[in-house]
């Protein structure tokens, strides 16, 4: 009730002042009641609205991680193909000397000229392996092939081995030309 209401109601006699207090002070907590509530519904639907913008936010940083890994190994695979591509050494034919190595426990071959089988043997050069092609590439292409991934270096021998193993005691005895290993 309004104050000109309450005052017309008074005079004519159809309300005490007791009964007009208790009908102000019923309207006066219904209207708090209403603003707190209406206050906790906006207070938990703005919580609910942030809580979904944070998890959004999340999903996106988690998404553009996800790509962004992808890219890289992308242009990864791009930088080994190139330098694999760019650097390889010319493929032997039937005439040259067969050189076996191991590939995932599958003994493969290949062609090469003797420079390139003596070049492999003592750690010089590497065979590198691209989809289902093998290439040889010089020692240091297959190292920076090695950092990028190491999966595609087949055959890599170390270098220092087969120093070692020039100083033997054998050293001095001739091998026959007839005899390749």
């Amino acid at each position: 009730m309004g104050n000109a209401l309450q005052e017309q109601l008074l005079k004519a006699g159809l309300v005490d002042k007791n009964k007009a207090n208790r009908a102000k002070s019923q309207k006066h907590k219904k209207l708090k009641q209403q603003r707190n509530s209406k206050q906790g519904v906006v207070d938990e639907a703005k919580l609910l609205a942030e809580k979904a913008i944070r998890e959004k936010a999340e999903r996106d940083r988690e998404l553009n991680r996800k790509r962004n890994e992808a890219a890289q190994q992308k242009a990864i695979i791009a930088q080994i193909k190139q330098l694999i591509e760019s650097n390889r050494l010319p493929k032997g034919n039937g005439d040259d000397l067969a050189y076996n190595f191991e590939d995932n426990r599958t003994v493969k071959r290949i062609f090469v000229p003797e420079e390139v089988h003596d070049g492999l043997t003592r750690g010089k050069l590497a065979i590198v392996k691209f989809d289902t092609q093998y290439d040889v590439v010089p020692a240091p292409i297959a190292d920076k092939i090695k950092l990028r991934d190491e999966k595609y270096i087949i055959l890599r021998n170390d270098p220092s081995k087969e120093d070692e193993q020039e100083d033997d005691f054998y050293a001095d005895y001739e091998i026959p030309d007839d005899l390749m290993w």
